[in-house]
């Protein structure tokens, strides 16, 4: 009986070594500990400084075709709200069709001829503003304040002979162009970012659990005594995870086309071609991870470290224009970021290799950088 009340009986001592040990030994693991304290720092800053739900000086194009003062004072009013910043004054509209396809533009503002001379006739003539509606929220607030401004605009000018018109229903219209996406759906948006996010998390973690599950099973001793060379091992390793990926696009992308309608206005095969180098990228990622991590866990808690970023950076969940810059340039290094202006500009927009070139070249350079660390990793694991 006394045995047994001893066993029972809870010792602070006793808990005070366990505790100590545990500390310790979590204290050996840095990376560990790392992540732990650096996850919820970086989601602090991203969620409190990154995020934002309302972009503000989104780019403009101006095509403005009159000149004329009632002109001057609808752009001066555009950029009062703050949403439209007029970074082109264009002289066509066809220049402004190639900057919104490219996705240089969010707007494009076209102002016709004779504007201010069929005002004052009170002929009510109509201004086009082109929006690019491949994600609904980017523009969303832009447009409200295109119709709060529409009545005012020209509320200083209408003044001495021109009062008559102020008594008159609206001097002019404005009409609205939802370019690539005219309902506002956003399924058009989400699916199609679907693509990258779940590429992106399961090829970076498969990879990196890849070589660490090796290591942990002691089978790694038996590749290195084989004459396969490091490259020869990189590439063996990240092949059969490069089908895996086409499989789950082709899953992905039947959902999408059957099930959500989502539309392809371009070239399968294009799309195809570029997410391999989309999915090699990550698996590159996922290589490097893997000759860092000591074990399974490690390398799950560096795909999260790497993917939260991803997420968050890119544009899928939230606004990209919307960020701030220093956050913009975290997010163009990120292959998603591209990958996804890719994905929705091929599905959405129909675009040619000669449009999404500006989007291509970052993710080849990422893949060949991230190449070179994991095969110079990999290359001293060996030593």
């Amino acid at each position: 009986m006394t045995h047994f009340a001893t066993l029972v009986r809870f010792s602070w001592k006793r808990c005070l070594a366990v505790f100590i040990k545990e500390f310790q030994q979590m204290m050996r693991d840095r990376l560990t500990f790392a992540m732990a304290v650096g996850i919820p720092i970086m989601q602090l800053i991203m969620f409190g400084y990154a995020i934002n739900t309302d972009p503000k000086g989104l780019p403009t194009a101006l095509v403005n075709l009159d000149h004329g003062p009632f002109a001057r004072s609808f752009t001066a009013a555009l950029q009062n709200t703050g949403y439209f910043r007029m970074d082109f004054n264009l002289k066509s509209e066809s220049e402004a069709e190639d900057l919104i396809e490219q996705g240089k533009v969010q707007f494009i503002v076209i102002i016709p001829p004779r504007f201010t001379e069929k005002v004052v006739r009170g002929e009510k003539p109509s201004l086009l503003i082109s929006a690019d509606a491949t994600d609904p929220s980017a523009s969303g607030n832009a447009i409200a304040a295109l119709n709060a401004i529409a009545p005012l605009a020209l509320k200083n000018d209408l003044v001495g002979p021109f009062q008559r018109l102020q008594s008159m229903p609206q001097a002019y219209d404005i009409r609205i162009h939802k370019r690539y996406n005219p309902e506002g759906l956003s399924r058009y948006n989400i699916v199609p970012g679907l693509i990258g996010t779940i590429l992106t998390m399961t090829m970076v973690m498969l990879t990196s659990l890849a070589m660490t599950r090796e290591r942990e099973r002691g089978t790694m001793e038996n590749l290195l005594a084989t004459p396969v060379r490091p490259a020869e091992v990189m590439v063996g390793k990240i092949l059969p995870y490069v089908v895996i990926g086409y499989i789950q696009l082709s899953v992905i992308m039947s959902a999408a086309l059957i099930i959500f309608d989502v539309p392809m206005m371009g070239s399968l095969s294009l799309l195809l071609s570029l997410i391999g180098i989309f999915i090699m990228a990550n698996l590159a990622v996922g290589f490097t991870f893997s000759t860092i991590a000591k074990n399974q866990l490690q390398a799950m808690q560096m795909t999260f470290f790497f993917f939260l970023p991803s997420i968050l950076l890119s544009g899928f969940m939230f606004p990209f224009r919307a960020m701030p810059e220093w956050a913009q340039t975290i997010g163009e290094v990120l292959p998603l970021t591209h990958f996804l202006r890719i994905v929705r500009g091929i599905l959405l927009k129909g675009n040619s290799i000669a449009e999404l070139s500006q989007e291509l070249w970052p993710m080849v350079a990422f893949l060949a950088v991230a190449g070179f660390v994991a095969l110079k990793r990999y290359r001293q694991t060996l030593d």
